[in-house]
């Protein structure tokens, strides 16, 4: 059973249809009268996060892929709350201390506070975070419409790539070692553009299990398809060296999810109007596909207008 199934068939009739739960198809709740935003995620080790050999950088990655969820909404994050399961090894008076370390870096870098939470002893490490903002409106998913442009800020697939130089499956030289790493485990989310979002976007969300994973995701409700091009998904500088140097393929590190970077529709009027943003705000953003009728499916092209196949569409929540 998947993450769809689940809700579909058990969790839905939950909600009693209350419009803030958004019918459990987004990322967040929206309760619009009193103006809340709520997210919840998970992260175990292991699944979530490689290990907790960097407790100071693995805090950081958690926090900032929670409240991810907020700001590709539009939405300024202004409290959270974390709930920690481990043991005495893992979370130790050297650990505890690096995490509270940058925990208080965070708070001070996206003005974000701790609101509560819990403690429970588990052999199993895992952090549970609820982020909370507080707005007026949000972006929705399944908002897409026909002929809108899809546009992804950042690049994507380095952070796949710091997840190899961890495993030790590539070999790179320090510098790039870093790079990817510190990609891996710092993600950069693109706090600068809560107040734009709402202004350019149809539909959102963030790239957390994978750019067609995610794609799929924000319009799974509607009745249209996509088409996005190889050739247009952005990616670093760096990745692009790797992938020559090593003779590896882009499209096996474009969906590997963890990039965290902003997937948006928006209509071709804003052409203009995202282009002038991007360069105001200094946030790479870029057009890399469209939406259609579902006549055909979705389809990922290269640059002769050929379907391709890839390797892996992005992270899948089954049961």
């Amino acid at each position: 059973m998947n993450e769809f199934e689940l809700i579909n068939k058990h969790l839905m009739k939950l909600t009693f249809n209350k419009l803030p739960a958004l019918r459990l198809n987004d990322d967040v709740f929206f309760d619009r009268k009193n103006n809340l935003v709520v997210s919840v995620d998970t992260y175990i080790e292991g699944v979530h996060f490689i290990n907790f050999k960097k407790p100071n950088l693995a805090i950081k990655k958690i926090i900032r892929s929670s409240i991810s969820d907020l700001i590709c909404k539009g939405v300024y994050p202004k409290y959270y709350f974390i709930s920690v399961s481990g043991s005495k090894k893992s979370l130790n008076k050297s650990n505890l201390k690096k995490i509270i370390k940058s925990l208080q870096e965070e708070q001070k870098k996206y003005k974000i506070f701790l609101a509560g939470g819990d403690t429970v002893f588990s052999d199993k490490l895992s952090f549970t975070i609820v982020s909370i903002g507080i707005s007026k409106s949000i972006v929705y998913r399944n908002k897409a419409k026909i002929n809108d442009d899809i546009y992804v800020t950042g690049n994507l697939g380095d952070s796949f790539a710091g997840l190899l130089v961890l495993k030790k499956k590539i070999k790179l030289n320090s510098y790039l070692n870093n790079y990817f790493i510190k990609k891996y485990f710092l993600p950069d989310i693109k706090f600068s553009l809560i107040q734009v979002i709402k202004k350019i976007a149809n539909t959102s969300i963030d790239i957390s299990d994978g750019l067609i994973s995610d794609m799929d995701k924000l319009i799974n409700k509607q009745r249209l398809s996509y088409n996005i091009l190889l050739s247009k998904i952005p990616i670093s500088f760096n990745l692009f060296k790797v992938l020559k140097n090593k003779k590896f393929l882009k499209k096996n590190f474009i969906s590997n999810g963890d990039d965290y970077e902003i997937l948006f529709t928006a209509s071709k009027n804003k052409r203009s109007l995202i282009k002038k943003i991007s360069k105001i705000s200094k946030n790479k953003i870029t057009r890399i596909g469209y939406i259609k009728k579902n006549l055909n499916k979705s389809s990922v092209l290269n640059g002769l207008n050929s379907k391709i196949t890839l390797k892996n569409k992005g992270y899948s929540h089954n049961f």
